[in-house]
């Protein structure tokens, strides 16, 4: 066996060190964003590459990890393990009252629904009196949504039977005739509105009409040392969203193509998502004053958020991201 002397090793360190340590150096930061299997502008931004120049420019690398919807998200949030999220308003708001975290844009109007299997006699909210009803948990959006829906027709949500489930399952439970009705997301709810089986009751729109005559389905978010750290990386990222709206609205059948490939959803649901106008898209991701305190009285009337809880709202991102 061949000893090497004293001296050898260390030229041998020394070399290893010196080809270990660029690449080292070379290595991209990860920023972790939370995500949903819904039709997201954030996805659109990935495929459409507006993702990629921001990367290079700051040198990371931006990571999307998916959850069924906005609870175990915000729970990902407060442990550092995100460090942006999309999600829907409910939880993004929660997050931006309770946790570090910051309120940065809105990027889909309505998106809710609750629907009916196709051959059901329920015609009105008041119809879901002792009803079963689908809906994907209290931290969801939806939850509200359901709340006040009933309120509006004089029920409670004592007054209907309530089956907890993920919002990708609730339409499958309505289209099958395993519950009465649902309350889900998009494009949960286009799916079932384009296989014929299902029908809808009422619209977010009609239930609480709050930008452009519409509800707002979606926020995006994040922690504040992350934003107050990160500032041009998170005014990139925003531009990044306006970008990618303008291109949905320019080029839905881009887009939709797009969305297919990211999220797996059939090109024709999402198509019928757009053309139906289940989701909407406006540049303007303003986070409104206006807008958001009606938005979370609503949340307190529904006991999600407590009387003293206030969202924490930054709308600079996106106020220079719509003028850019």
């Amino acid at each position: 066996m061949r000893l090497i002397t004293a001296h050898q090793f260390r030229r041998w360190l020394f070399s290893a060190v010196a080809l270990v340590l660029p690449a080292l150096s070379q290595a991209a930061t990860e920023i972790n964003i939370g995500v949903q299997p819904a039709t997201q502008p954030i996805y659109i931004a990935k495929a459409a590459g507006y993702l990629a120049p921001i990367e290079e420019k700051h040198d990371v690398s931006f990571v999307l990890h998916s959850f069924s919807y906005g609870a175990p998200e915000n729970q990902a949030l407060a442990t550092g393990a995100l460090d942006l999220a999309s999600a829907g308003m409910g939880p993004a708001i929660v997050a931006a009252a309770r946790l570090p975290a910051q309120l940065l844009g809105i990027t889909i109007l309505e998106q809710t629904a609750i629907i009916v299997p196709a051959d059901s006699a329920i015609a009105s909210v008041s119809d879901l009196r002792g009803k079963k009803v689908a809906y994907p948990g209290k931290g969801s959006q939806q939850y509200p949504l359901l709340v006040k829906a009933l309120a509006d027709a004089g029920m409670t949500i004592q007054d209907v039977q309530l089956f907890k489930t993920k919002g990708s399952d609730v339409t499958q439970l309505v289209t099958q005739n395993d519950v009465d009705a649902g309350i889900t997301w998009d494009p949960h709810v286009s799916k079932a509105l384009a296989s014929g089986d299902a029908k809808v009751l009422l619209k977010a729109e009609s239930i609480l009409p709050l930008k452009s005559g519409h509800y707002i389905g979606n926020g995006f978010y994040g922690r504040n040392e992350f934003i107050e750290n990160n500032g041009p990386l998170v005014q990139d990222v925003m531009i990044a969203l306006v970008k990618a709206i303008q291109l949905i609205q320019s080029e839905p059948e881009t887009a939709i193509a797009m969305w297919s490939e990211e999220i797996g959803f059939p090109a024709e649901v999402i198509s019928f998502s757009l053309n139906e106008k289940i989701s909407v898209y406006d540049p303007d991701v303003v986070p409104g004053n206006d807008t958001i305190t009606t938005y979370t009285r609503f949340l307190k009337d529904a006991k999600i958020l407590m009387e003293d809880d206030t969202p924490k709202v930054n709308s600079t991102f996106a106020i220079k991201a719509l003028a850019d």
